[in-house]
C-alpha cells in the first residue's frame, strides 16, 4: 500500500512538472495574448509638458510599498517554478530583482510542497537575491480546499518570503483539464490566513481582473494589497485551451475559446478599485513598457507588475533580461520627464484625459456593495 501511495505521489509530481513546463512553453511559443480585448491603457491620454523644468538625471523613481523602499515601482510578477527550466528562469529573474531593486513574485509553490526535489526551483530566487522583496504564492482554490496552516508556513519558509500572494484564478481552473473550480468559502479562508501569518498578504488575479466589489471584500478581509491583473495581456484561458486540445477535452477547449478574452481590462480595474479601497493597488495584466507603467501609477496604482515581458527575456539570456530592465526604467523616466514629474508623487498628481471606451465604461459602471 505504501508503495502504491509512493507511486501515486510520483505520478502527481510528474503531472505537476509537465503542467508547469507547458505554462512556460505555451506563452513563449504560441499566440496566447488577448484577441480582441485590450488593457484600455490606450484610452489614457497624457498631456505633454513643453516646460518640464527638470533635468532627466534628477528624476527619482523610488517608492515605498508595504513598509519597504523600492528603487522603482516595479514587480517581476509571479510566473513559474517546479521545473528545471523554471530554476534557470527564477535564478535570472532573482538576479535582476537584486540588481535593480525590484520586487519579485514566484509562481505557485504547490509543486514545492509535493516534492523536495522541486523546492530549489523556487528557493534559488532567495539564494541569488538575499536582499530582494520576494513574494510567495499559493492558489485560492487550494486554500479553499483545505491547504493547512503548516503548508502555508512551509511555502513562506521556502523562499524566506517578505509577503504572501494568494492567486485567484477561477477562469483558469474552469478551463484547465485537471482544474479545481472549487472556491466556496474562500473569503473566510483568506480572512483566517491573514490572522495566522505575520507577513503581509496580497491577493492577486491572474489576468481576468478584480472588480471594485471584490476589492472591497478583500480589503475587509484584512489583506494588505491587491494585484489587479486585468485583461488585455496573456490569456490563461487561451493557454488552457491549447492544453485542453492536447488532452482532447472538447468541452474544456470550447470553454477556453469562448472565454479567451474574458475579464475586466487593466486600466478599468485600477480606476474603479482606486475609488473604493484604500489599500495599495498593484497594476498588472498586459503591461509592456514604462509608458504604461506611468499611466497605471497615474490611474491609482502604487506598484506595477509584469510577467510575460520578463519571462520572454529570461528564457533567452541574462543579457536580454538586463537590457529589458534598463529599457523599462528609461521608458518610465522618459515619460516622467515629458510630463514634468520629478518623482513618483508628482507623477501621480499629473493630469490626464480619459477617452473613448475607457471613459464610457467608467461612467456607466454601477457599483453594488452587496454584489456577489
Amino acid at each position: 500500500m505504501d508503495s502504491d501511495n509512493h507511486t501515486l505521489a510520483e505520478k502527481e509530481v510528474e503531472m505537476i512538472k509537465k503542467r508547469k513546463k507547458e505554462g512556460i512553453d505555451i506563452p513563449l511559443n504560441e499566440k496566447v495574448q488577448g484577441k480582441e480585448t485590450t488593457t484600455l491603457l490606450e484610452d489614457v491620454y497624457l498631456i505633454h509638458n513643453a516646460l518640464p523644468e527638470i533635468n532627466i538625471e534628477d528624476i527619482k523613481l523610488n517608492t515605498v510599498f508595504l513598509g519597504r523602499t523600492f528603487s522603482a515601482p516595479i514587480i517581476i510578477d509571479s510566473m513559474t517554478g517546479g521545473t528545471d527550466e523554471a530554476l534557470l528562469i527564477n535564478k535570472r529573474l532573482g538576479q535582476i530583482a537584486e540588481k535593480y531593486g525590484f520586487a519579485m513574485g514566484l509562481g505557485s509553490q504547490r509543486a514545492g510542497l509535493k516534492s523536495d526535489k522541486l523546492v530549489k526551483s523556487y528557493s534559488v530566487a532567495r539564494s541569488i537575491a538575499p536582499n530582494a522583496f520576494l513574494i510567495a504564492n499559493i492558489g485560492g482554490a487550494q486554500l479553499a480546499e483545505g491547504l493547512s496552516k503548516n503548508d502555508v508556513k512551509q511555502i513562506i519558509k521556502m523562499i524566506d518570503a517578505d509577503a504572501l500572494a494568494i492567486h485567484l484564478n477561477p477562469l483558469q481552473e474552469l478551463i484547465q483539464p485537471e482544474g479545481e473550480p472549487h472556491f466556496k468559502g474562500i473569503l473566510q479562508k483568506i480572512t483566517s490566513l491573514v490572522n495566522d501569518i505575520e507577513i503581509p498578504v496580497i491577493v492577486k488575479e491572474v489576468g481576468s481582473g478584480i472588480s471594485p466589489e471584490v476589492a472591497v471584500k478583500l480589503q475587509g478581509a484584512g489583506i494588505r494589497a491587491i494585484n489587479m491583473a486585468g485583461s488585455g495581456g496573456t490569456s490563461w484561458a487561451g493557454i488552457e485551451k491549447i492544453r485542453a486540445d492536447s488532452a482532447k477535452s472538447y468541452i474544456k477547449s470550447n470553454l477556453g475559446n469562448l472565454f479567451w478574452d474574458w475579464g475586466i481590462p487593466t486600466a478599468l480595474c485600477v480606476l474603479l478599485a482606486s475609488k473604493y479601497v484604500d489599500i495599495p493597488l498593484i497594476a498588472s495584466g498586459g503591461l509592456r513598457n514604462g509608458l504604461e507603467i506611468a499611466k497605471c501609477l497615474m490611474l491609482g496604482a502604487k506598484m506595477c507588475a509584469m510577467a510575460f515581458p520578463f519571462l520572454k527575456r529570461a528564457a533567452k539570456s541574462e543579457d536580454e533580461l538586463d537590457k529589458f530592465a534598463q529599457l523599462i526604467l528609461a521608458q518610465l523616466r522618459g515619460t516622467m520627464f515629458l510630463l514634468g514629474s520629478s518623482d513618483i508623487d508628482s507623477l501621480v498628481n499629473t493630469r490626464y484625459i480619459l477617452k473613448d471606451k475607457l471613459a464610457s465604461m467608467l461612467n456607466s459602471y454601477e457599483f453594488r456593495r452587496n454584489k456577489n
